[in-house]
């Protein structure tokens, strides 16, 4: 009820009448009076005014699920949410949820998380307040081959989100990175569980620097915030309630033909790599091309020095530029 209070007021442009709230949610004026003062103790700004009502003037930068589900406009995205504020992985803990029965579109978020981690096992740091560490559930009926396009998806979707701060200029760095000014910015963990010709369930994280000011000094030069590109700090419930609304509208594309081929340009259009050198490493062996874009399976396209296109594939490779991270 407390969520239903507070989207109440977001929607409210003026001041709302207790009553008027009473009517709308079908309860007691002592029950509006006890949610606002737990508002307020939650750190929201609630003006009460006689013969006017109630007037939100102040939001708190937090991610419980009272912030979240009052700004969600969604279908699936976050119809459950778990908030923790410190956690070891929020992906191992919606595997958890997962396992146990979690519909599509759970989503579980934390403050800090002190295990975090990215592709190859890689650490990811992810301190109290200065980002966005969020995982979520899908139950895609696809063969287990395309799950790997989801992350694809997903980048699409955070860099839409980020596209609404004033400032701030983001590409997709592939698979999986969102780069701005040539730094990360974000990271996309795509796990799933399935058998031979069937997906259980697929596990999407993502993890955005938002207010980070410091990183480990073995990643300090390739990695970078939404506050150092732009000196803005925003409220990251907003960017999280952007992502979401973007990821129904793509994901629901992806899954009408189970391939790219409906997002295939827009994705191309903010590829950082494309019609860049990159060094392809992978376990055997590695080569030099130019990167022409991807293909509707989300495969990056590389001519190579022969003229030869090669097909490179997700998670099986490391990308990088000739002449740096990107």
């Amino acid at each position: 009820m407390k969520t239903k209070i507070l989207k109440v007021l977001r929607n409210s442009d003026k001041y709302i009448s207790g009553q008027s709230i009473c009517d709308e949610l079908g309860i007691s004026r002592t029950a509006v009076w006890k949610y606002m003062n737990q508002l307020k103790e939650d750190g929201y700004g609630i003006e009460a005014t006689q013969n006017k009502g109630y007037n939100i003037t102040k939001y708190p930068d937090v991610l419980t699920e009272v912030e979240l589900g009052s700004l969600f406009e969604t279908a699936f995205f976050g119809n459950k949410i778990y908030f923790y504020d410190e956690i070891d992985s929020t992906n191992n803990e919606a595997k958890k949820k997962a396992e146990d029965g979690a519909k599509q579109g759970t989503l579980v978020i934390a403050e800090c998380q002190n295990g975090g981690r990215g592709r190859r096992g890689k650490k990811w740091i992810s301190p109290s307040g200065s980002g966005i560490w969020m995982s979520f559930v899908l139950k895609p009926t696809i063969h287990p081959y395309g799950a790997s396009m989801i992350t694809l998806v997903a980048a699409l979707s955070v860099v839409s989100a980020l596209k609404n701060i004033k400032g701030l200029e983001c590409n997709i760095k592939w698979p999986n990175d969102i780069v701005a000014n040539g730094k990360k910015i974000c990271g996309i963990l795509t796990e799933m569980s399935s058998e031979l010709d069937a997906v259980n369930y697929v596990i999407i994280g993502i993890g955005i620097n938002i207010n980070s000011t410091e990183f480990d000094e073995e990643i300090s030069d390739i990695a970078s915030s939404v506050f150092l590109e732009t000196g803005l700090t925003i409220k990251r419930s907003q960017v999280v309630a952007d992502f979401a609304k973007y990821f129904e509208k793509y994901y629901s594309i992806f899954m009408q033909t189970q391939d790219l081929r409906g997002l295939i340009d827009e994705y191309n259009g903010l590829l950082v790599n494309v019609g860049k050198e990159v060094k392809i490493n992978n376990i055997n062996s590695q080569f030099i091309g130019n990167a022409i874009g991807i293909n509707d399976k989300g495969e990056l396209l590389v001519k190579k020095q022969d003229g030869s296109v090669e097909k490179v594939i997700a998670g099986e490779v490391s990308v990088r530029g000739l002449y740096g991270y990107v």
